[in-house]
C-alpha cells in the first residue's frame, strides 16, 4: 500500500498527548441551574439537581436555551480542532460508494435499495426479473430539505402490486405508514399513523397488518410512556378510524403485539411480549377461515418463557427457531392439522449459535453464529446433511430471505474492512456469484481482522475484534486506539463496515469491538451473565477489554478512548466513574445515564427486563451502585468526555444525556473537556441522513484524536492502494 511507511513513520513520532496536542482554550461552560430536588429511596437521600432538564425541549423554553447555550460551547470547540475537517473529507470519501439492499422478490418484480453514495437517504427501485430496467419507486430525498425524514422499513405485496412503507421523520421512533401502487409508481391516499415498533404484514392484496399504540396526549409523544399496543387491520382505501382491532389486550397494557403473514398467505402470527426480553407468547389466526370465525387468535405458546422466530410457514404447518429447551437455539415445527399438534425437532440445538433460519425453495436456509461471527449451512427440508456456505473470512452475513418453491436466494457478506458485498446463491446447484459489489477507494486487503479472547475479573473468556492497518500490525507497536462495547438486552455484535471507522484506520489507529457479557454472542447465558444483578460484569468485562489492549502493546497506554451507544452509552458513563484512570478519552452516545428513573419515559418501561425495577429495593441497590448520573467521582482526573444526543430521540429520552453533562461540568474532575453534542432533527440514530453522520463522525474522531495524540498524515500520504473492482448490478 503506497504510503503506508511514511504514515507508520510520522504516527510514531506522533503517538503521545503531551508530545502532539495542541493547546485548545479553557472552556467556560455554560451555568445550569442546580434545584433543591432530594428524594428518599429506600433510606437513602438521592439528590436530583438537574431535574428539570428531563423536560422536553419543545415545550420548555429555559431547556431549550441551555440546549442552545451548550451547543455553542462545543460546536465552537470542536470546530477549533485542527483535524475536524480533514476527517470529515476522510469520512466523506470512505462513504461515497455505490451500494445496495438485498433483493426482495414478489410476482416476478425484484424490490431493492439503492444508494447513488453520499444520497443522505437510500431510493427504493423495482424491476422485472432479473435483467430489467429499474425503476425508481421511492425518494426520500425529496421528503425533507433537511434530508431527516428517511425510508423505513418496506414490504411489498404477496403479487408485487403494491408496496407497504414506514416513514420516520427526524428520527423519532414514531412511523407513517403509506402505501404505492407498484404498476403507476402512483400513492395510495392510504395513511397510518401513531405506529411503532411494527411489523408490515400483508393479507393478500387486500389490506394489511401493523402495530401502534393509543394516540398520545398533547405534548407527550416524545416522551410519554408507550403502553397498550394493539394489532389493527387496515384495509386499502379506507380511512385508519374504520381499522378492525385484531389482537390486543387491555387487560394487560403493558404487553406489546406483533403480526407476520406466512409467506403463502394462510396464516397470520402474533407474537406478544412484555420487555426487551426474547420471551414471547405466540398466536395464530387462520386467514382462510376469517370471514366465518373473524380474527380468531388461537394460543400457540403461551407463558412467556422462550424465544420463538418464525422461520416460515407452509399451509398449515409452521418452523420456527426457539430457546426452549436448548439455550443456544434449535429449529422445530409443528403441523395445526394433526390430531394432537405437537412442536417436533428439525436440526437440534449445536455449539454454535442459530441466529435464523429460512425456507427457500425446498431447502432449509440457517445461519449460525460462532465466537460473534457468521456462517451459513444449507440443509433439506427434513433436516438431514446439507452443505456449508463459504463466507469470505470473519463477517456477517444476513438475507437468504424466499419463498418456498424459489430457485434462488440472496444474501450481503460484510466485516469491519469491507462494505456489504450482495451474493445471489442458486438453490439448485449450491453455486454462489457476486451480484452487487461496490467500488470501494481503498485496498480491503491492506487492513488485518483478528478475533482475539481476554479473560475478565471473574476468569470469565470474553472475545473481542481487533482491526489495523497491515504496516500498524507490522510495526508492532502501540498506537491510539478505540474500543466500542455495548453488553445488553441480548444483542450480539458482529463485524460490520464504518466509514468513520475506516478513516480512524486510515489515520494508524486500531479499533477494537469487545463482545461483553449480556449481549447473544453465546446464548441465554452469556445473556443473563451481564443483566440484573449482574450487570457489573459488563462493566468488568469491558475495564478487562482495556487493560488487554493496553498489555498486548495494541493500544498505547495513554492513548485508549472508548465509545458506546444507548446501552452502550451507559456502558461508558459507568466504567469512566469507575476506572477514569484507563482512558485518555470517552464518547458517549444517547446513553441511559439516569437508572433510578428509566422507567418513566417513552419505551424505558420495557427496559427492566436487563435492567430491574427502580421500585424495587434489591433492583435499586444495584442500580444505585452504577448509574453514571450518580456515580461520579468529585476531584478524581476524568478523561475527555463527549456526550451526544438529539433532540428527538424517543428512544432514550435527551434528558439522560442532559442532566448527565450537567453534572459532569459541575463536577471537580480536572482539566479535560466535558461536552455535549446535541443533534436537532434527529433521534436515536436510525434514519439519520448522510450529512449529518459524516458531521457527527468527523466531530467524535477529531475530538478522540486530539485527546489520543492521532494525527492524519500529510494528504499526499494518504494511500489509496486500488479500488476493490466488482459489478454494479442491479
Amino acid at each position: 500500500m503506497h504510503g503506508l511507511r511514511a504514515l507508520i513513520g510520522g504516527l510514531l513520532l506522533c503517538t503521545g498527548v503531551p508530545i502532539c496536542a495542541e493547546t485548545m482554550p479553557e472552556i467556560s461552560y455554560p451555568q445550569t441551574r442546580r434545584d433543591p430536588v432530594v428524594e428518599t429511596l429506600f433510606g437513602e437521600d438521592i439528590a436530583d439537581p438537574y431535574r428539570w432538564l428531563e423536560a422536553d425541549v419543545r415545550g420548555a423554553p429555559e431547556v431549550a436555551d441551555w440546549v442552545e447555550r451548550e451547543n455553542a460551547v462545543t460546536e465552537g470547540y470542536l470546530a477549533a480542532l485542527a483535524q475536524r475537517e480533514r476527517f470529515a473529507k476522510r469520512i466523506r470519501s470512505f462513504m461515497d460508494y455505490e451500494r445496495f439492499g438485498l433483493q426482495v422478490k414478489a410476482g416476478g418484480r425484484y424490490f431493492y435499495t439503492r444508494n447513488s453514495g453520499l444520497q443522505n437517504q437510500a431510493q427504493l427501485f423495482v424491476r422485472k426479473g432479473l435483467s430489467g430496467e429499474p425503476r425508481l419507486l421511492l425518494d426520500p430525498n425529496a421528503w425533507a430539505a433537511d434530508g431527516a425524514t428517511a425510508l423505513d422499513a418496506w414490504e411489498p405485496s404477496q403479487k408485487g402490486n403494491y408496496l407497504l412503507y414506514s416513514v420516520q421523520d427526524g428520527g423519532s421512533d414514531w412511523r407513517i405508514l403509506r402505501v404505492l401502487d407498484v404498476r403507476t409508481g402512483e400513492p395510495l391516499t392510504d395513511q397510518v399513523r401513531w405506529a411503532k415498533f411494527t411489523g408490515l404484514a400483508w393479507v393478500g392484496e387486500e389490506g394489511f397488518l401493523y402495530s401502534r399504540f393509543p394516540v398520545p396526549q398533547e405534548g407527550a409523544a416524545f416522551q410519554g410512556l408507550n403502553y397498550e399496543q394493539a394489532v389493527y387491520f387496515h384495509r386499502l382505501g379506507t380511512p385508519q378510524e374504520r381499522d378492525e382491532l385484531v389482537y390486543g389486550t387491555p387487560e394487560h397494557p403493558q404487553y406489546g403485539h406483533v403480526a407476520d403473514v406466512t409467506q403463502d398467505g394462510r396464516l397470520a402470527l402474533i407474537t406478544s411480549h412484555v420487555g426487551t426480553d426474547a420471551r414471547y407468547e405466540l398466536r395464530v389466526i387462520d386467514l382462510a377461515h376469517r370471514k366465518r370465525d373473524g380474527w380468531n387468535a388461537a394460543a400457540l405458546v403461551t407463558g412467556f418463557t422462550d424465544d420463538w422466530k418464525l422461520v416460515e410457514g407452509a399451509g398449515r404447518r409452521l418452523w420456527y427457531v426457539t430457546n426452549r429447551n436448548a439455550p443456544r437455539y434449535r429449529l422445530v415445527s409443528i403441523d395445526l392439522d394433526a390430531a394432537k399438534p405437537e412442536w417436533t425437532q428439525v436440526v437440534a440445538e449445536r455449539e454454535d449459535i442459530l441466529e435464523r433460519a429460512g425456507i427457500v425453495g425446498d431447502q432449509l436456509v440457517l445461519n449460525y453464529m460462532r465466537d460473534a461471527a457468521s456462517h451459513a449451512e444449507i440443509l433439506a427440508l427434513d433436516g438431514s446433511a446439507g452443505r456449508t456456505l463459504s463466507l469470505n473470512g470473519i463477517g456477517t452475513a444476513s438475507g437468504f430471505r424466499g419463498r418456498p418453491g424459489d430457485p434462488e436466494t440472496f444474501y450481503a457478506f460484510t466485516s469491519f474492512n469491507c462494505p456489504a458485498s450482495i451474493y445471489r446463491m442458486d438453490l439448485a446447484t449450491g453455486v454462489t456469484a457476486p451480484f452487487a459489489q461496490p467500488k470501494m477507494c481503498y485496498d480491503p486487503g491492506a487492513y488485518v481482522v483478528e478475533q482475539r479472547f481476554f479473560t475478565s475479573k471473574d476468569g470469565t473468556r470474553v472475545p473481542m475484534f481487533v482491526v489495523r492497518s497491515r504496516a500498524v500490525a507490522k510495526a508492532k507497536l502501540p498506537v491510539p486506539t478505540l474500543l466500542y462495547g455495548y453488553g445488553g438486552f441480548d444483542v450480539s455484535l458482529t463485524p460490520g463496515f464504518s466509514s468513520a471507522r475506516m478513516a480512524w484506520l486510515e489515520a494508524g489507529g486500531a479499533f477494537a469491538l469487545a463482545n461483553l457479557r449480556g449481549g447473544g454472542e453465546y446464548g441465554r447465558e452469556w445473556h443473563d451473565g451481564g443483566r440484573g444483578a449482574n450487570k457489573q460484569n459488563v462493566f468488568d468485562d469491558f475495564i478487562a477489554a482495556g487493560e488487554y489492549l493496553v498489555k498486548e502493546g495494541i493500544a498505547k497506554k495513554d492513548a485508549l478512548a472508548i465509545q458506546g451507544g444507548s446501552n452502550g452509552g451507559l456502558l461508558v458513563g459507568a466504567v469512566v466513574n469507575q476506572r477514569s484512570d484507563l482512558f485518555a478519552a470517552a464518547v458517549a452516545q444517547v446513553g441511559v445515564m439516569d437508572m433510578l428513573r428509566f422507567d418513566r419515559f417513552t419505551a424505558g418501561r420495557y427496559w427492566v427486563d436487563d435492567y430491574g425495577h427502580p421500585d424495587r429495593e434489591a433492583d435499586f441497590k444495584v442500580l444505585r451502585a452504577y448509574s453514571p448520573y450518580h456515580n461520579i467521582r468529585e476531584g478524581q482526573a476524568y478523561p475527555a468526555i463527549l456526550v451526544t444526543t438529539a433532540d428527538t430521540d424517543d428512544r432514550v429520552v435527551p434528558g439522560h444525556s442532559f442532566k448527565y453533562a450537567a453534572a459532569l461540568q459541575h463536577a471537580d474532575l480536572g482539566d479535560k473537556p466535558r461536552l455535549i453534542r446535541i443533534e436537532t432533527r434527529a433521534g436515536h440514530g436510525s434514519g439519520k441522513p448522510t450529512d449529518k453522520a459524516i458531521e457527527e463522525g468527523a466531530d467524535i474522531l477529531a475530538f478522540v484524536a486530539q485527546w489520543t495524540g492521532l494525527r492524519l498524515p500529510p494528504e499526499a500520504t494518504i494511500a489509496h492502494a486500488g479500488t476493490e473492482e466488482g459489478g454494479n448490478a442491479p
